[in-house]
Protein backbone atom coordinates (compact mmCIF):
# COMPACT_ATOMS: atom_id res chain seq x y z
CA UNK A 1 0.00 0.00 0.00
CA UNK A 2 1.23 3.28 -0.86
CA UNK A 3 1.93 6.45 1.27
CA UNK A 4 -0.76 9.30 1.11
CA UNK A 5 -0.17 13.26 2.14
CA UNK A 6 -2.47 14.00 5.08
CA UNK A 7 -5.18 16.57 3.27
CA UNK A 8 -4.04 19.61 4.62
CA UNK A 9 -0.07 19.27 3.96
CA UNK A 10 -1.33 18.57 0.38
CA UNK A 11 -3.29 21.76 0.60
CA UNK A 12 -0.36 23.69 1.51
CA UNK A 13 1.91 22.25 -1.39
CA UNK A 14 2.72 24.67 -3.95
CA UNK A 15 3.73 24.15 -7.64
CA UNK A 16 6.33 26.13 -9.33
CA UNK A 17 7.78 25.39 -13.07
CA UNK A 18 11.21 26.17 -14.37
CA UNK A 19 11.91 26.08 -18.01
CA UNK A 20 15.12 25.42 -18.89
CA UNK A 21 17.75 26.77 -21.59
CA UNK A 22 16.74 23.63 -23.62
CA UNK A 23 12.81 24.69 -23.22
CA UNK A 24 12.03 21.77 -20.57
CA UNK A 25 9.57 21.87 -17.85
CA UNK A 26 10.48 21.11 -14.46
CA UNK A 27 7.85 21.49 -12.08
CA UNK A 28 8.35 21.05 -8.83
CA UNK A 29 6.44 21.21 -5.41
CA UNK A 30 7.66 23.75 -3.26
CA UNK A 31 6.90 25.33 0.44
CA UNK A 32 5.31 28.59 1.16
CA UNK A 33 8.69 30.64 2.01
CA UNK A 34 11.07 29.17 -0.42
CA UNK A 35 12.98 31.03 -2.56
CA UNK A 36 13.37 30.29 -6.38
CA UNK A 37 17.04 30.13 -6.44
CA UNK A 38 17.18 27.75 -3.36
CA UNK A 39 14.69 25.56 -5.45
CA UNK A 40 16.35 25.28 -8.77
CA UNK A 41 19.33 24.51 -6.77
CA UNK A 42 18.09 21.62 -4.39
CA UNK A 43 16.66 20.16 -7.53
CA UNK A 44 20.17 20.23 -9.77
CA UNK A 45 18.64 23.03 -12.40
CA UNK A 46 21.31 25.47 -13.76
CA UNK A 47 20.93 28.36 -11.35
CA UNK A 48 24.21 29.27 -10.62
CA UNK A 49 23.73 32.36 -7.06
CA UNK A 50 27.24 33.34 -7.06
CA UNK A 51 26.52 34.94 -4.39
CA UNK A 52 24.35 32.92 -1.77
CA UNK A 53 21.25 34.81 -2.67
CA UNK A 54 22.09 37.87 -0.73
CA UNK A 55 20.84 40.28 -3.81
CA UNK A 56 25.00 40.95 -4.71
CA UNK A 57 24.69 39.40 -8.33
CA UNK A 58 22.67 38.82 -11.37
CA UNK A 59 23.46 35.03 -11.83
CA UNK A 60 19.75 33.43 -10.31
CA UNK A 61 17.72 35.82 -12.91
CA UNK A 62 15.14 34.48 -14.27
CA UNK A 63 12.15 35.71 -16.95
CA UNK A 64 8.50 35.30 -14.99
CA UNK A 65 6.78 34.02 -18.36
CA UNK A 66 3.12 35.07 -17.36
CA UNK A 67 2.76 38.79 -16.40
CA UNK A 68 -0.14 38.34 -14.46
CA UNK A 69 2.60 36.58 -11.92
CA UNK A 70 4.92 39.15 -12.05
CA UNK A 71 1.98 41.80 -11.23
CA UNK A 72 1.17 39.65 -7.83
CA UNK A 73 5.12 39.83 -6.91
CA UNK A 74 5.65 43.01 -4.39
CA UNK A 75 7.73 45.53 -6.03
CA UNK A 76 11.87 45.15 -6.57
CA UNK A 77 14.39 46.66 -4.11
CA UNK A 78 16.48 49.15 -5.16
CA UNK A 79 19.27 46.48 -4.44
CA UNK A 80 17.52 43.75 -6.98
CA UNK A 81 17.22 46.55 -9.57
CA UNK A 82 20.82 47.62 -9.48
CA UNK A 83 21.64 43.69 -10.28
CA UNK A 84 18.78 43.22 -12.79
CA UNK A 85 20.58 46.05 -14.85
CA UNK A 86 23.34 43.96 -15.00
CA UNK A 87 21.30 40.63 -16.17
CA UNK A 88 21.89 39.32 -19.92
CA UNK A 89 19.09 39.06 -21.29
CA UNK A 90 17.07 41.79 -18.85
CA UNK A 91 13.34 41.97 -19.59
CA UNK A 92 10.15 43.79 -18.24
CA UNK A 93 9.05 40.58 -16.16
CA UNK A 94 13.16 40.12 -15.20
CA UNK A 95 13.56 39.11 -11.43
CA UNK A 96 16.27 37.57 -8.85
CA UNK A 97 15.15 34.21 -8.39
CA UNK A 98 16.83 34.72 -4.28
CA UNK A 99 14.44 37.28 -4.37
CA UNK A 100 11.23 35.76 -5.09
CA UNK A 101 9.92 33.77 -2.20
CA UNK A 102 6.56 31.78 -2.95
CA UNK A 103 3.21 32.54 -1.51
CA UNK A 104 -0.13 31.15 -2.58
CA UNK A 105 -0.66 33.85 -4.70
CA UNK A 106 2.43 32.44 -6.95
CA UNK A 107 1.40 28.88 -6.81
CA UNK A 108 1.53 28.08 -10.41
CA UNK A 109 4.13 30.31 -11.29
CA UNK A 110 6.27 29.77 -14.72
CA UNK A 111 9.70 30.94 -14.57
CA UNK A 112 12.35 30.77 -17.66
CA UNK A 113 16.08 30.46 -17.00
CA UNK A 114 17.67 32.75 -19.52
CA UNK A 115 20.35 31.60 -22.03
CA UNK A 116 23.36 32.77 -20.54
CA UNK A 117 24.02 34.02 -17.16
CA UNK A 118 27.18 37.30 -15.91
CA UNK A 119 28.80 36.67 -12.97
CA UNK A 120 29.30 40.33 -11.79
CA UNK A 121 29.03 40.63 -8.92
CA UNK A 122 28.63 44.23 -6.62
CA UNK A 123 31.73 43.56 -4.95
CA UNK A 124 33.22 43.89 -8.76
CA UNK A 125 32.54 47.39 -8.33
CA UNK A 126 33.81 48.39 -5.51
CA UNK A 127 37.37 50.45 -4.65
Amino acid sequence: MGTSIPLNQARSRLYVTFIDKENREHRLAVNKGDNLLDVAQAHDLEMEGACGGSCACSTCHVIVVDEEYYERMPEPEDDENDMLDLAFGLTETSRLGCQVVMTKELDGLRVKLPNMTRNLQASDFSN
